[in-house]
């Protein structure tokens, strides 16, 4: 028998050690735990580098390492720098179970665009809101120009750092198609034509989940927000970020931003705001016209006001953490849009978190106050006990 040449096994060790490293490379795992005794979905895992240990999350993916598929995912520069920082994905976890998740290389086949359902923008064409919505709810919120105007007496005007609540019954992006309906026919996104409509008055009130700070017996509110900045739009998330121009709360100079993010199947958005001169916040409902009914639970943390609305129901609500989360009040007053039910805040270095948003009974999605307030009760269980993520093969 022949003996192999030299070059050849010094070869065949070369392929040898070059597959163990992609076979290395490729067969990072994580583990997503759930300790709760409900199912977890729509819930985002935020993967980093540093916790993967990769050098680039540009063409991360995930796979279910049971049925093989790869995972919806979406890539995020969070702080503008044109790096990825974080890709998210939403796993489906069975009531106290566990599930593994494999780390790939995506191909450039595999790297196909994915609808974005989670959205925002800037909409100068009416004045100069900012909008966003997700496959469940709707919001949008005031800029300087349009506080100018309402200061001059000036019609389209808005003077409000209230949150409006777009009330949708589709689970497709609406904000581009209702804002060109007013402004490009005659038809208007006031009157519902199967899409649903923006029949909530927010005015001066906080609307779904705007903020004041309670000096005495009086709420402060600041004006519309100044500045913003898209984070990222996509399948799973949304998230943007508002500057507020300095206010004055009886006396206390208040400087305030926020990020605002949105994902995918919550009814909630997520308030992360940084803001300095005081030491406590809240965050409110308007009670529009007080024929509804505030609940909360303040070992879980939420505040509640259910309501007729027009021809429907409405729920809107405020959940945080025990940490942040003081007390609550019903805060009733004769004067128009000041009525408000408050969930009172820690600020903690600075930092507060809260989230705020609606269930719509016309959408189908809670027709009863007891159903709106179960989900309430699961998303503040799932919010004060996280799914555990380990990296379990590297």
């Amino acid at each position: 028998m022949k003996k192999k040449p030299l070059y050849f096994l010094i070869s065949l060790c070369v392929i040898l050690l070059l597959n163990a490293c992609v076979s290395e490379e490729h067969t990072k795992t994580i583990r997503i735990k759930n300790t709760l005794d409900i199912e977890r979905e729509f819930e985002t895992v935020e993967l980093t580098a540093d916790f993967l240990k990769v050098d680039n999350l540009a063409t991360i993916g995930i796979r279910d390492t049971e049925s093989k598929q790869l995972m919806t995912t979406q890539a995020v520069d969070t702080d503008g720098d044109n790096s990825i920082d974080m890709v998210l994905f939403q796993p489906k976890i069975a009531a106290q179970s566990e599930k593994e998740y494999e780390i790939v290389t995506l191909s450039a086949d595999e790297q196909a665009e994915t609808k974005t359902t989670c959205y925002s923008r800037f909409v100068p064409e009416r004045t100069d809101d900012y909008a966003w919505e997700n496959n469940k709810v709707a919001f949008r919120m005031y800029g300087p120009k349009a506080e100018q105007l309402a200061e001059d007496g000036v019609a389209g005007g808005t003077l409000s750092s209230g949150v409006d609540a777009w009330l949708k019954r589709v689970e497709y992006p609406i904000i581009n198609k209702w804002y060109s309906k007013e402004k490009n026919t005659e038809g208007t996104y006031h009157e519902d034509t199967g899409e649903g409509l923006d029949n909530f008055h927010v005015g001066t009130s906080r609307g779904v989940g705007g903020i004041a700070i309670k000096k005495d017996s009086t709420y402060y509110f600041s004006k519309n927000y100044t500045k913003w900045r898209t984070i990222t739009t996509g399948p799973i998330r949304t998230s943007f970020y508002l500057e507020i121009g300095d206010w004055n709360a009886d006396g206390d100079l208040i400087k305030e931003s926020k990020i605002i993010s949105l994902d995918y199947g919550s009814n909630l958005s997520k308030f992360e705001l940084t803001i300095d001169g005081t030491f406590e916040i809240a965050a409110g409902l308007t009670l529009h016209e007080k024929d509804g009914e505030v609940t909360a639970d303040e070992n879980k943390a939420w505040v509640s006001y259910w309501q007729p609305h027009d021809d429907s129901e409405l729920g809107t609500a405020i959940v945080t953490t025990p940490d942040y989360f003081i007390d609550y009040e019903t805060y009733d007053v004769p004067q128009k849009d000041l009525s408000n039910a408050y969930a009172h805040l820690k600020v903690k270095n600075n930092k507060v978190v809260y989230y705020a948003g609606f269930g719509w009974k016309k959408s189908g999605q809670f027709t009863t106050k007891e159903a709106w307030e179960q989900y309430l009760n699961d998303f503040s269980r799932r919010l004060q006990t996280p799914l555990t993520v380990s990296l379990v093969k590297s």
